[in-house]
């Protein structure tokens, strides 16, 4: 069964929102890049991207944790879901993509090697 395993928050200023996410969450980022900064709460990720407006984010968006992400999206295509960006390999073999529901939200998959 699926579940929400990220969430990730588009930025514009990565800086400031680091340091509300910081104080928020109560943990150090484990991951401090310019393209990504990520915090992990047990199994639960929160990232925030400086880039993700860019790409069409509009505010946080729910990754869901799937075993067969070429499957599933698939199956999301099959049922209506718009391709919003095609599976991307993000590095040691972990696999996102992001599809739009018919009223244009957005829905994260990603999957771990």
């Amino acid at each position: 069964m699926p579940r929400v395993c990220t969430v990730i928050y588009p930025v514009r200023d990565l800086t400031a929102a680091k340091k509300v996410f910081g104080q928020l969450l109560g943990v150090a980022p484990y991951a401090d890049q310019p393209y990504y900064v990520g915090f992990r709460l047990g199994d639960q990720e929160v990232g925030l991207d400086p880039n993700g407006h860019g790409k069409g984010m509009t505010g946080p968006v729910p990754y869901w944790d799937v075993t067969d992400i070429k499957a599933t999206l698939a199956r999301l295509v099959d049922a209506g879901a718009e391709v919003h960006q095609n599976i991307t390999d993000v590095g040691g073999g972990k696999l996102i993509a992001l599809v739009k529901d018919p009223d244009g939200n957005l829905i994260g998959l990603i999957q771990n090697p």
